[in-house]
């Protein structure tokens, strides 16, 4: 057995890859349960040569139903369609969900998160997915979590990523999302290595370490449905450190399920003790969210990193659309 087969034995394991190849090179240590993507994920993928004729389909699909639209809502279909489609092709090898991110464009708009989420949900429809095999990833904002609450009550499956604190944790389970997925890295990690910073004890050291412990806390004691899924990951040595704070899933990027799939079996660490928690938390989505905008705005840190992963999203979106709007310029000059 590999150490991949030993973190399985303790927590969900989940892809966080849009290669069906990636879904299908670790089978025999066991299934993943979900696919998550982002536009990071997709915007890599559409650089690939393996993913030209799933680019090229989503595009003319665009443009042959972009008639009265402009180039801006085609090239956005576009990007929808891609994104679906390359989740179609990942579905066959999982047992649960496929993810979809919404745009960081409306991460502070609540009706914008809602009809893109809802959109989404339709394209895969569409495309076969039924609604019951999706997961909509949504930023953690005020505005976007209330965006979750509402589309948790019409049956769209919500995850609410970008979370770095506690506040956003409990507004999530307030919001009934189906996950929350804390940050354990923060975004630009995986664009600039140098930020990434090694710990010698993980699991104790690590800043994430604490909230991810209280985030699984409180969701105990509040008997919350809720799952935790830690993501942004970088290395083996951190999934040993998280599954020793007891989280119900964990998404892996390729690299990191290379490298627990090459490393032989060995035991895991003990979970350790949860703290204690408060038993009533704020109702953080009263009033408009606006105790989770006052908890928001007086915590820095969560602030500067979600406003670093949604300008990395947006610029990897950008660069999406810009290979998808050339793409299209030059089926209209031919």
């Amino acid at each position: 057995m590999s150490l991949l087969a030993s973190v399985r034995a303790r927590v969900v394991v989940d892809v966080d890859s849009m290669d069906p190849a990636v879904a299908t090179a670790h089978v025999a240590d066991g299934r993943f349960s979900d696919m998550t993507s982002n536009q990071a994920i997709a915007n890599g993928e559409s650089a690939r040569p393996e993913q030209a004729a799933v680019l090229a389909q989503a595009i003319d699909t665009a443009r042959k139903e972009g008639a009265g639209k402009s180039h801006d809502e085609i090239v956005q279909h576009a990007v929808d369609l891609f994104t679906v489609l390359l989740a179609k092709n990942v579905l066959p090898h999982l047992t649960g969900r496929v993810h979809a991110q919404t745009a960081p464009a409306t991460a502070y708009d609540t009706a914008a998160t809602i009809a893109h989420a809802a959109r989404l949900v339709d394209l895969f429809a569409a495309n076969g997915v039924p609604a019951d095999r999706v997961c909509i990833k949504i930023p953690a904002t005020p505005e976007s979590l209330l965006a979750c609450a509402a589309l948790e009550k019409r049956g769209i499956r919500t995850l609410a990523t970008t979370l770095f604190s506690v506040p956003q944790a409990i507004a999530a389970h307030q919001a009934r999302c189906l996950y929350v997925a804390p940050y354990f890295n923060e975004l630009p990690v995986h664009f600039e290595p140098a930020v990434w910073k090694p710990y010698a004890d993980t699991a104790r050291e690590h800043p994430m370490s604490p909230v991810i412990l209280h985030i699984v806390a409180t969701y105990r004691a509040l008997d919350a449905k809720t799952l935790v899924m830690p993501a942004s990951i970088v290395t083996a040595e951190e999934v040993l450190a998280l599954v020793s704070l007891s989280p119900h899933h964990l998404t892996l990027s390729p690299a990191v399920l290379n490298k627990l799939a090459a490393l032989p079996a060995s035991p895991l660490p003990d979970a350790l003790p949860l703290p204690t928690v408060p038993d009533a938390p704020p109702a953080y989505l009263e009033s408009s969210a606006a105790p989770l905008r006052d908890a928001l705005a007086a915590d820095t840190e969560t602030t500067r990193k979600l406003a670093d992963a949604l300008r990395i999203f947006s610029a990897q979106e950008a660069a999406l659309k810009e290979r998808i709007g050339a793409a299209l310029a030059r089926a209209t000059d031919v």
